[in-house]
Order: C-alpha cells, then sequence, then structure tokens
C-alpha cells in the first residue's frame, strides 16, 4: 500500500471494567472502519484502564487496587483479545492497542498488533516499567523490540517513556518500521507531559523517517474524582498530560492533535515520503556509521522456566541405542 488511512485515538477506559472497556473499543474499531480507516492506535494500557493509582498511593497502601487490576486485566489469548481480533477483522483494520496483561500472578504492560485478518501478530511488553509502574508490572524482554510485517506495511511499537530509550527506539528504526505506533497514559503529568509527548514523537520520526501515529488515553472529570475518592490521592496528579496525533517523517503533525476529550486524529500516510525523507537521512543505512556505533541486541525471549526435557530424553534414547549397538 502506498497511501494508509490512519486513527490515533484518544479514548477513555469504562474505569475498573475489562468487558465494558473492550466493548467500548470494539465499538470504536467498528466506527473508524466504517470511515475507511485502516491503522489505529488506542492507548497505553487502555485496557481496562492506566493504573493511575500507583502514582497517587504509597506503596504500603497499593493492595487493593492493584489487586483490583489483576483481576480485571487481560490473559492472552482470550475472548477479550478474539473481540477485538474479531472487531479488526470485521473492519479490515490493523490494530494496536495496550492492555494490561496478566501472566500468572504478574502484570505486564502489553502492546498488542491484530494484523487486518484479526490475527495476533505481535505481543510485546514494555522493557523497563517507569518509577512507580515498577511497583505494579513486570519487565518484558528484547523479545518484541522488533517491527512486523502487517497489512498497511512494517509496524513497530513502544510505550510511553521507551521513546526516551534511544537504543530501543534504534532497534526499531534498524528493523525498517515505517509506520511507528506510540502510546501514553494521559491524564498524567499536566502540560508538562504533553508537551513533552509532542517533542518525543515528533523526534522519533525525524529520526526514523517513519509515520508515528500516537494515542493518549482520557479521563472525565467524574472518573477522576472516582480515583482521587478510592486512592485518597489529589485531582491535579490524574490531569492534564494529552497528546493525541500523527506525524509524518519530516516531523510536521498531520492535521489537527486532540489534546481534550475523547476523540481521534485521522490522517492519509503517504508511505512514498518515506524515501524522500531516508534520501537524505537514513538512520540505519547511508546515514550510520556501524564501525564507529552500532546496537547490540538479544531478541531471545526470556522465560522463567527453561525446559530442557526434550533434550534430555534425546540424549537418553542415543545412550540406549549405543548400548543396544555395543557402541
Amino acid at each position: 500500500m502506498t497511501v494508509v488511512k490512519a486513527a490515533a485515538v484518544q479514548i477513555s477506559p469504562v474505569l475498573y471494567s475489562r468487558a465494558g472497556t473492550v466493548e467500548k473499543v470494539v465499538r470504536k474499531i467498528d466506527e473508524l472502519g466504517s470511515m475507511g480507516v485502516e491503522f489505529a492506535v488506542f492507548p497505553e494500557t487502555v485496557v481496562p484502564y492506566y493504573p493511575y493509582f500507583s502514582f497517587v498511593q504509597p506503596p504500603y497502601q497499593l493492595a487493593t487496587e492493584h489487586l483490583r487490576l489483576l483481576e480485571e486485566s487481560v490473559t492472552v489469548p482470550s475472548d477479550e483479545t478474539d473481540a477485538i481480533g474479531e472487531a479488526a477483522r470485521r473492519a479490515h483494520m490493523v490494530v494496536s492497542i495496550g492492555v494490561n496483561e496478566r501472566d500468572g500472578g504478574t502484570l505486564y504492560n502489553t502492546q498488542l498488533l491484530f494484523d487486518a485478518d484479526g490475527t495476533l501478530v505481535q505481543r510485546r511488553r514494555k522493557i523497563t516499567p517507569t518509577y512507580h509502574e515498577r511497583m505494579i508490572w513486570g519487565q518484558g524482554d528484547g523479545s518484541g523490540l522488533r517491527a512486523v510485517d502487517s497489512a498497511v506495511g512494517r509496524i513497530g511499537q513502544l510505550a510511553c517513556w521507551e521513546h526516551y530509550q534511544p537504543l530501543a527506539r534504534y532497534a526499531l528504526i534498524a528493523d525498517g518500521e515505517q509506520i511507528h505506533a506510540a502510546m501514553y497514559p494521559g491524564a498524567f503529568g499536566g502540560d508538562l507531559f504533553t508537551e513533552q509527548i509532542e517533542v518525543n514523537v515528533r523526534q522519533h520520526a525525524l529520526e526514523s523517517a517513519s509515520f508515528v501515529v500516537s494515542a493518549t488515553a482520557w479521563l472525565d472529570a467524574d472518573q477522576q474524582a472516582r480515583i482521587a475518592k478510592d486512592t485518597g490521592g489529589p485531582v491535579q496528579a490524574i490531569s492534564g498530560g494529552f497528546f493525541t496525533a500523527v506525524i509524518d517523517p519530516e516531523g510536521r503533525i498531520i492535521g489537527e492533535p486532540v489534546t481534550s476529550g475523547e476523540g481521534h486524529a485521522i490522517a492519509d500516510l503517504d508511505l512514498s515520503l518515506i524515501d524522500r525523507r531516508k534520501r537524505l537521512m537514513d538512520a540505519s543505512g547511508h546515514y550510520s556509521r556501524p564501525e564507529l556505533l552500532s546496537l547490540q541486541i538479544d531478541r531471545t525471549p526470556a522465560p522463567a522456566v527453561h525446559d530442557r526435557s526434550r533434550q534430555g530424553t534425546a540424549a537418553r534414547s542415543m545412550d540406549k541405542s549405543r548400548a543396544a549397538d555395543g557402541s
């Protein structure tokens, strides 16, 4: 495809409800599909909701809210991921969305990428949760630091302050991403965070020569008040920090960004602009100096258990064969 119609979605969760938030996301995918959108990005951990409580409560008070989030989080695969995948298939849309993923007793900040046929083509976990988030989420590994082919092009994904890690970004640049899905929580950090997000995503577009589709979540006044009441924290700490936009490879904002309320920024991505930018500056090609500066990356998945039983069985079988042969 040479031109892709893309949407960055600013949407609020249905607070404390996995089912409600997924239903709302599915409705939004259907709506965007009716508008001809081919690629959509939803905010960081919007399903079921970002753990705002972890920023406004001291660690010893986190248990109630942490357990509530654990119970409402998403397993992969599940009925919830099937519902999002089916909506993507129905709309013939590539969808990038952030979820709280539950794996046993641990939560992860996970980005899911569904292709236009509804297939889940990437599940990646944020490699280093930020500051207060480390009380809530486990660490991801390097297996997701890669771009993925899809119906609309080659997609890379990062969450929030992963965009402050130049080597993580370079891993995707070197892997040939054409469209970058950037996700942020929203309702965090005030106006300064809005400004920082804009700098963040525009700089990545310039360095990568990719299109950046960036989404933040929204909390309305009632949701802010509910979180403040449930945590005893200040509303000010979970206010502001909204910047949902589409950026071209020259670092320019396409159309109007969304900085308040629910909504979406929609733009046509002319992929031919990537070559025009890279002709001048290709960060992993003619503008690189690999003999001076290079990246070493380990994309090996890092599970907690390495099952070597098959190797042991194979070795015992060989020993028996040798014994039978007298060797």
